[in-house]
């Protein structure tokens, strides 16, 4: 890798998601209501389960941090992202690239262990519930929360040092709506095969270690679920995972299509709707998923609604 002369690029421009002017105004309305959406609905779930006893389970102390991932995660695209509909000259500085794009690697990565970390907290639940409070006491949930925002810092340090110690020499043009790491590779003129390696190696370490926790989790799970008797019970057993099993095939769903689809297919144009859905649709969908089906938050929403007007 060749260090790079960082005087030559001050700052970047965002191609954005399209540069036709008639559609700017439009996604713009569309994106402020999604990006509204992901405030409240996360932002909700979070204050529901810090004020509400009955939440404070394990489960929904990981999705707490889920809900906070995903309301960073959406929060440092968005705004950018909005100004930039409206904006003559989309442009974003050397300093303010890198610091999106760092905080972006800690928020994905972060998404894809807590999904992990919330099926392994699923797969105790239902095949050993006699264990399950002692195994996930407090001081593991925490260690298991602060091991994910560790794993995603370290990755992000390394991805953003190698990235940005590049030259930029060239074009400063991003085709891309955010400062992702593909798009800055291809406009660098210097040797990027280390950084390809480096990329390629700590993608696949987190992604392939949380996507076998998941699948051994629901491997055992399922087989669980088959052994109870009732079908009742095994409804009342799934139905706990359901939430979570949307969740997982939305992201990872996503993910296998970026990244194992043929070369022959690959566009950036693609990648831009692809990144559009697991960084903005994905942080507004997931309260929705974990809340309309979810009697034990209906329930405490309508219980804090209730103390609300009361109060008042």
């Amino acid at each position: 890798m060749e260090k790079g002369n960082h005087s030559e690029v001050t700052e970047f421009i965002l191609s954005g998601l399209t540069d036709r002017p008639e559609l700017q105004v439009p996604l713009f309305v569309v994106f402020l209501l999604m990006y509204s959406i992901t405030v409240v609905g996360n932002g909700g779930m979070i204050l529901l389960i810090t004020i509400d006893p009955r939440l404070q389970t394990p489960m929904y102390f990981f999705l707490s941090n889920l809900s906070f991932c995903d309301l960073c995660f959406s929060s440092i695209i968005s705004p950018k992202m909005l100004l930039n509909f409206l904006a003559d000259r989309k442009s974003i500085s050397y300093t303010a690239c890198a610091v999106q794009m760092s905080f972006s690697i800690i928020f994905t990565d972060a998404e894809c262990l807590f999904l992990a970390v919330m099926a392994y907290d699923r797969y105790m639940a239902i095949c050993h519930p006699l264990i399950y409070t002692v195994t996930m006491s407090t001081q593991l949930c925490k260690q298991l929360v602060a091991g994910v925002y560790a794993v995603g810092l370290v990755d992000s340090m390394i991805n953003t040092c190698f990235t940005f110690q590049l030259s930029f020499c060239s074009s400063n043009i991003i085709n891309h709506f955010f400062c992702d790491i593909p798009p800055l590779l291809a406009l660098s003129c210097s040797d990027t095969f280390i950084n390809e390696i480096v990329i390629f190696a700590l993608t696949c370490c987190i992604t392939v270690i949380s996507f076998v926790t998941v699948l051994l989790s629901y491997v055992y799970i399922i087989s669980t679920i088959l052994q109870i008797c009732s079908t009742e019970g095994r409804c009342k057993a799934f139905s706990t995972c359901t939430f979570h099993l949307t969740s997982v095939v939305l992201f990872y769903g996503t993910i296998i299509f970026m990244y194992l689809r043929p070369t022959s297919s690959y566009s950036m144009d693609t990648d831009k709707v692809a990144s559009v859905f697991y960084m903005l649709v994905i942080p507004m969908l997931n309260p929705l998923i974990y809340s309309l089906r979810n009697t034990e938050v209906k329930d405490a929403l309508r219980r804090a609604m209730n103390k609300l007007l009361t109060n008042s």
